[in-house]
């Protein structure tokens, strides 16, 4: 049985709107600030794990003064514990680890394309346990942003400078595990539990579990690796820890599908990014098909202010 998720309005900082269409732009414009943070860490030589746990780690830094004065930090227990494991798995810990991993090698703006994936599995996913999805007009957006970005990785994979096929497989997988988180934490929501709450202990789990598999794999964390690219650790950590209050804030609002929509922002984003800041250059298809995006990104947005 899915679990209603609490309209809790005063859980985290007000940020701009509590409107699904803006909070949408929003956490979009976020995420794709990950990427080319993600390939300045990757070509100073910092580990992808220790780059990933520092999106999760911003996200406990920032919460846990927010949290600690309103006295939500009670330890979780019973169902709680189910959903801090499995979510911080399959959103956080799995994803985060590919997206750092690939984009060395695919590019920043490729990998974040892939995001762009993201509405079409959450979709597939959200109509088979029958939660709610879009109308004619929010379908009409998944499909148009599902063109941009069918466009933009086929103009990727047949370019010469294309990565090879294990990392474009590898970066196919970011939206499927994606889409498994979205449809997981709307149906698991625990009764009567606040997004801040979630957000925190499902990010300190995540934390955890990268300590460990750094020790585990390199022996020790290379905390100082970090001292390769501060500013860009820096921004990583503030960036992570203003997307998540901002994320769960659109799964309460908008459910699973609508959020999946994230993707096509951050698509957008990742790729402009990667060109005026990091120098990727991309074909003229390649544009066309993130136009194509964006026109998808401007239907959903029209649809969401008809709802």
């Amino acid at each position: 049985m899915t679990a209603k998720v609490p309209e809790a309005a005063h859980s985290g900082p007000k940020l701009l709107s509590e409107n699904p269409a803006v909070l949408l732009l929003v956490t979009g414009i976020l995420v794709g600030l990950n990427f080319p943070l993600g390939k300045i860490g990757g070509e100073a030589g910092v580990s992808p794990m220790l780059w990933a746990m520092l999106v999760s780690l911003g996200v406990c830094i920032i919460l846990f003064p927010v949290l600690s004065l309103k006295q939500r930090l009670a330890w979780p227990r019973g169902r709680m514990v189910r959903y801090i494991v499995i979510s911080a798995v399959i959103s956080f810990i799995i994803p985060n680890l590919l997206l750092f991993s690939v984009i060395p090698h695919a590019g920043s703006g490729y990998t974040g394309l892939m995001f762009a994936l993201s509405p079409v599995f959450t979709l597939s996913l959200a109509t088979v346990f029958r939660l709610r999805t879009p109308g004619k007009i929010g379908l009409m957006g998944i499909a148009v942003g599902l063109v941009g970005a069918s466009i933009v990785s086929i103009t990727r994979g047949s370019a010469p400078e294309a990565p090879p096929v294990m990392w474009l497989l590898a970066a196919l997988a970011i939206p499927m595990t994606l889409a498994c988180g979205n449809i997981y934490r709307t149906m698991d929501w625990p009764d009567g539990a606040l997004p801040d709450t979630l957000a925190f202990w499902s990010h300190l789990f995540s934390v955890a579990v990268f300590l460990l598999l750094m020790v585990a794999v390199d022996g020790s964390v290379p905390l100082g690796d970090l001292a390769l690219s501060p500013w860009a650790a820096f921004a990583q950590l503030v960036v992570g820890g203003l997307t998540f209050p901002v994320f769960f804030r659109l799964q309460q609002k908008g459910g699973p599908v609508l959020l999946s929509q994230l993707g096509y922002v951050a698509a957008a984003v990742g790729l402009i990014a990667a060109t005026l800041l990091l120098g990727e250059s991309y074909a003229l298809l390649t544009w066309v098909g993130a136009a194509v995006i964006a026109l998808g990104i401007a239907t959903t947005v029209v649809a969401q202010m008809k709802e």
